[in-house]
């Protein structure tokens, strides 16, 4: 007989916030240095058509080569409105942060590769 539990989640976020300007911090809450750690873009929702239209806002994440264990680290990003970079008064991360009671409706899709070098990913549900 197999006892299945819950796995620990490898990644953890937060936002920060400094000078106005919210940053994503990503917390590496294993006990090994991960390499290759990539967030996929994300794709929001339009919020000017009425019941939704074709995305024109999404938010891209750098790459970072590793985070180390029990590391925080911030995840630089952009903003992009109409396949043009946002200014930094246009900035759409805010719309990532989760709110209680609020439906998660955007994910971070995580990669990244482990000690043995085996790509490994994680799903986060985030924004309101």
């Amino acid at each position: 007989m197999t006892i299945v539990g819950k796995t620990e989640e490898t990644f953890t976020i937060g936002f920060g916030n400094e000078e106005s300007k919210v940053r994503l911090e990503l917390m590496n809450e294993t006990n090994q240095t991960l390499r290759c750690v990539e967030i996929l873009t994300v794709f929001l929702k339009d919020e000017e058509t009425p019941g939704g239209g074709p995305s024109r806002v999404h938010i891209s994440f750098e790459s970072l080569d590793s985070i180390g264990s029990k590391e925080k680290a911030e995840v630089p990003h952009k903003t992009w409105m109409d396949g043009k970079p946002a200014d930094h008064s246009n900035d759409q991360l805010e719309r990532l942060k989760v709110m209680t009671g609020e439906d998660r409706p955007y994910t971070l899709d995580i990669s990244w590769k482990d000690a043995q070098g085996k790509t490994r990913f994680q799903r986060i549900p985030v924004g309101h």
